[in-house]
């Protein structure tokens, strides 16, 4: 098992905690562009893991 083998799975799930976070603050601007880098990060997510 090595960790190389993931680290193309690291940067989406990055942008899906950013958008995470984005989203918890509280302002109707950042809450939009949070779900969208969620939804960005999770599809990103899927493509690098049938990859």
């Amino acid at each position: 098992m090595d960790i190389t083998q993931y680290l193309d799975e690291l940067e989406p799930v990055g942008m899906v905690l950013i958008g995470l976070v984005l989203f918890i603050i509280p302002e109707p601007a950042t809450s939009t562009l949070g779900i969208g880098l969620m939804m960005l990060g999770g599809a990103w997510w899927f493509y690098e893991w049938n990859r």
